[in-house]
């Protein structure tokens, strides 16, 4: 069996060795140990290995937590020290803006953290049905599997979501679709617990009775999609409690359905949020664009600060959700949502939203490319502003954030003032962070 010295974490927490000349990536394999190694891939510069056996082991390995861990694919980092898990995140944040976009930021953010465990409010959940292993699997894949993971409890998810994962699978095993109901939706709010079942076929009159008892019993809301994510609607029980959550520092209350693109981490985002707002330095009388809005999440904060927000939102449903939480939170007035593809952004679109001094961006993993290329360039008379005069953006992808930095750097004339990491997601090796651009002459 080979041995390996591990030098590092690459971006996906796996452990690297070198052995004559190449990469070796270690699943579960941490810096400054010594390894044992089995390779299950290889190619000529690199070979992918799993862990086998710790001849000298780091200061830093602590016990996972989940008795899942190794098997279940949500998480990689439950072996590695929290602390130690944001350190590594914000490595690989300032690695990824360096060596991809040859940006570095002018000051590193303090990093934002919070609980790590019982973290997850959203979840999307696989369902199958596999006689061998006793019925119905409810949870998530396996390490580099399509298959379900045997899960019994969750460490990451809601502490009242891992309650009911046992619980699911005997309802799911009794419904007459018990083999056509492939995944379940599952989003905790302040008030409620809601479970959307993706149904491929009609429920029977007994399986709709069997939801309402397990409803009552369990205290759950459950919703039914039959196709896409827009065909989610209420089933049971009725209207009596709001899926929602709040943000209290700015008094609002953000209703959304179970399909809803929301934080999955409601701690976190409440900081966040405080976090962005004291970035931005919202005024009464400045215009502030929020592209990527989704229902609000940071257009409302800043309606509420007194400045004019202008959203902007590419699925036409959360335009609509983002409009009901205005209202609800009478902020209509300072606030105003657009539908727009943002992934064919172009100066002419820019234009239609009128003049803004201020820009939020909380894209989705594929970064604000198109948005970064229309924004106005570099004005060559320094007196005369063009274009929002500061920037916050909220990344979940440190690759695009690199990249669209670089062009806000080196074509728009922005100074990259400062950027930090988000440990949105503890114990996996997804890197969520926040960066700041000002123009110099408006700044």
């Amino acid at each position: 069996m080979p041995i390996g010295q591990i030098e590092a974490l690459d971006h996906e927490a796996r452990g690297i060795a070198r052995q004559d000349g190449k990469a070796i990536f270690i699943e579960g394999a941490l810096p400054g140990e010594t390894a044992e190694y089995a390779s299950y891939r290889k190619k000529p510069h690199y070979e992918q290995a799993q862990l086998v056996r710790v001849l000298r082991s780091s200061a830093l390995r602590v016990h996972p937590r989940c008795p899942h861990f190794g098997i279940c694919g949500g998480c990689v980092m439950q072996h590695l020290d929290v602390a130690a898990q944001v350190a590594v995140k914000q490595r690989v944040l300032e690695d990824s803006l360096w060596h991809i976009g040859r940006v570095r930021p002018g000051q590193i953010l303090p990093p934002i953290r919070g609980i790590p465990w019982g973290y997850r409010h959203k979840a999307r959940l696989g369902v199958r049905k596999v006689p061998k292993k006793g019925g119905m699997l409810i949870g998530f894949h396996e390490k580099r599997s399509s298959y379900i993971a045997d899960i019994k409890s969750c460490a990451v998810l809601h502490p009242a979501v891992s309650r009911l994962l046992l619980p699911l699978r005997e309802l799911v095993g009794a419904l007459s679709i018990a083999e056509r109901l492939p995944q379940i939706e599952v989003a905790v709010g302040d008030a409620c617990v809601a479970l959307a079942l993706r149904v491929l076929e009609p429920l029977a009159l007994a399986d709709e009775e069997k939801l309402r008892a397990f409803a009552d019993r369990h205290h759950v809301v459950f919703y039914l999609q039959p196709k896409g994510p827009d065909t989610v609607f209420r089933f049971y029980p009725g209207d009596e409690t709001t899926l929602s959550y709040r943000l209290p520092e700015f008094d609002l209350d953000m209703a959304f359905l179970p399909t809803d693109f929301t934080q999955v981490n409601h701690g976190i985002n409440q900081v966040l949020v405080r976090h962005a707002l004291a970035l931005l330095d919202p005024q009464p009388g400045e215009v502030i664009a929020d592209l990527f809005c989704g229902i609000g999440n940071f257009t409302l904060p800043i309606a509420r600060r007194g400045a004019r927000a202008i959203g902007v939102e590419g699925n036409n449903a959360l335009v609509e959700r983002a409009e009901a939480c205005a209202r609800a939170n009478r902020l209509s007035e300072q606030a105003r949502f657009i539908a727009g593809n943002l992934f064919e952004c172009s100066p002419a679109f820019l234009s239609t939203l009128g003049p803004f001094d201020k820009l939020l961006l909380d894209p989705p993993r594929e970064g604000a490319l198109e948005v970064v290329k229309a924004l106005p360039d570099a004005p060559v008379d320094t007196t005369t502003p063009t274009g929002p005069w500061r920037i916050v953006y909220v990344s979940c992808n440190p690759a695009t954030l690199a990249r669209d930095a670089a062009i806000l750097v080196g074509w728009k004339g922005y100074r990259f003032m400062a950027a930090g990491a988000i440990n949105m997601f503890p114990h996996t090796a997804h890197v969520e962070s926040i960066a700041v651009f000002e123009r110099p002459a408006m700044a």
